[in-house]
């Protein structure tokens, strides 16, 4: 059974989320899910409005996602692969090279990064601002 790793932060889970989620299980058998912390998401982006708890729950409940890993690492190494038996990892193609390289090394290194389409038109940034503009 190949097993699928994709890594989000998913906060207000949007339709740019359920797109990610659904091209990322057509490349494997088995979808795990990473949620990132918010101390982690706020180390690279900003702190998430919603909390991990609930974006787990939303994450977990999507039909697509088979399992989810609560706190997931930034930095995905090559025990971490092992440790899951993940096969494949996705993530959507506005990564670059170097940022690849600095997430995730072992896969890149291992010829198991896979690039998805990344849907245009929404994101949280998006979101966030079409609330503040509708105020």
């Amino acid at each position: 059974m190949s097993r699928v790793y994709v890594d989000m932060v998913g906060d207000l889970f949007h339709a740019g989320h359920v797109a990610l989620l659904r091209e990322a299980r057509r490349h494997g058998d088995w979808l795990v899910v990473g949620v990132l912390s918010d101390d982690t998401a706020a180390s690279y982006k900003r702190r998430p409005i919603m909390t991990l708890a609930e974006r787990v729950a939303v994450i977990e409940s999507c039909r697509y996602v088979d399992e989810v890993i609560e706190d997931a690492p930034f930095q995905v190494t090559e025990e971490f692969l092992a440790e899951h038996g993940i096969t494949t990892v996705v993530h959507g193609d506005d990564l670059s090279p170097e940022g690849a390289e600095f997430v995730y090394g072992s896969a890149v290194t291992a010829g198991k990064l896979t690039y998805v389409r990344r849907t245009e038109g929404i994101s949280t940034t998006q979101l966030i601002q079409r609330v503040l503009d509708a105020g």
